[in-house]
C-alpha cells in the first residue's frame, strides 16, 4: 500500500491547516498544525483516513489513537477533543475524510443490501465510532476519489460512484454494521443519533431523561445505557459537553464574557460554569481563552 499512500498525498499537498475544500461532495482535507481549540469541537459522522502523522481523539473517557495504518469512522455526532502529531521525521499531519450522508448510505444498501458484516444492532459491539486496520481496496477507492480534483469535470458523473465504493469497503470491514445502522430507520442507533440531535439544537434547555427515551421510544433505563454504549457520555454528560464547547467557542471567536458565555449556554450559575469549564479544559475560561488566542496570534492565525 506503500504506493498507493504515496499517491494520496501527492493528491493531497495542497491542503491547509483548516478543513481544505476538495470540490468534491463532502470530501475535505486538512494538513499541518491544527489549533487545540479547533479539534475541541463537536465532530460530525465521518470516515477520516491518516495519510502521515497521528491524530489523537478523546471521546467521554475513551482515547483512540490512529496513524496510516488506520481509519476512523464516526457514525453519530460528537463532543470530543483531538490533537494532531507530525510523523516521525517531523513531516507535517496530513489526512482526508468523507463526511456520512445516510441517503447516500440507505441506497447502497438497497443495492446491496449484505455487504460486509453479518447484520445486527450497532451498540451490540459497544460504540458508534472506533478505528480499524486499512486496507489495499480501500486506498484504491481514496486514490480514484482524490483524483478527482485534477478532473473537476469528471466529479458529477464519477464522484457518486467512487463514494459508494469506499462506503462499500468499509461496508466490508469491522465498521460495517455500523454504518448499516445509522441508514437504517428504527435502529437503536438512529433513535439515540435523533436524541442526540435534540440536544444540539437545545443544549441550552433543561434536559429532561423521560422525555428523551420517549422520543427514541425506550424506557429510560434502555435510553441511558444504548446512549452511553453509543457515545461513551450519559446524555447530562453530552449536553455538558456541547455546552462548554459552544461556551469556549464564544469566548475565543467572539470575545463574550464569562458571564455572558455562561448564561448563552444555559448556566444559570456563572461559578458552576467557571468550575466545569476548569474540569474540562485544565483553565478557567478567561485565562484558558487568553491562551488560545494569544497561541493563535504566535501562529500567525
Amino acid at each position: 500500500m506503500r504506493s498507493q499512500l504515496d499517491e494520496l498525498r501527492r493528491l493531497a499537498a495542497s491542503a491547509r491547516n483548516q478543513p481544505t475544500d476538495t470540490g468534491i461532495p463532502r470530501v475535505a482535507m486538512v494538513q499541518g498544525k491544527i489549533p487545540e481549540h479547533a479539534l475541541s469541537a463537536v465532530y460530525e459522522p465521518m470516515i477520516n483516513l491518516i495519510l502521515r502523522g497521528g491524530k489523537t481523539m478523546t471521546v467521554g473517557g475513551r482515547t483512540l489513537h490512529y496513524d496510516p495504518a488506520t481509519y476512523f469512522v464516526m457514525t453519530v455526532e460528537l463532543p470530543a477533543v483531538g490533537a494532531v502529531h507530525p510523523d516521525a521525521a517531523g513531516a507535517p499531519y496530513l489526512a482526508v475524510a468523507l463526511s456520512l450522508d445516510a441517503d447516500v448510505l440507505g441506497r447502497l444498501l438497497e443495492d446491496v443490501p449484505d455487504a460486509g458484516p453479518a447484520r445486527g444492532d450497532a451498540l451490540s459491539s459497544g460504540t458508534s465510532f472506533s478505528v480499524a486496520q486499512v486496507t489495499p481496496a480501500l486506498m484504491d477507492a481514496w486514490v480514484r476519489m482524490l483524483g478527482l480534483m485534477a478532473r473537476p469535470q469528471d466529479i458529477p458523473a464519477l464522484a457518486p460512484a467512487y463514494e459508494r465504493e469506499i462506503l462499500y469497503r468499509v461496508l466490508q470491514g469491522p465498521h460495517g454494521p455500523m454504518l448499516r445502522a445509522i441508514a437504517t430507520p428504527g435502529s437503536t442507533l438512529g433513535r439515540v443519533r435523533g436524541a442526540i440531535q435534540w440536544i444540539r439544537a437545545h443544549y441550552a434547555e433543561p434536559l429532561r431523561i423521560a422525555d428523551l427515551a420517549e422520543r427514541a421510544a425506550m424506557s429510560e433505563s434502555a435510553f441511558h445505557r444504548h446512549f452511553k454504549a453509543a457515545t461513551a457520555l450519559s446524555p447530562l454528560q453530552y449536553q455538558k459537553q456541547v455546552r462548554l464547547l459552544r461556551a469556549r467557542q464564544l469566548l475565543t471567536a467572539h470575545a463574550a464574557s464569562v458571564t455572558a458565555a455562561a448564561a448563552d449556554v444555559g448556566y444559570e450559575s456563572a461559578t458552576q460554569f467557571s468550575r466545569e469549564y476548569a474540569r474540562a479544559f485544565g483553565l478557567p475560561p478567561s485565562r484558558d481563552a487568553a491562551r488560545i488566542l494569544r497561541a493563535f496570534r504566535v501562529g500567525g492565525g
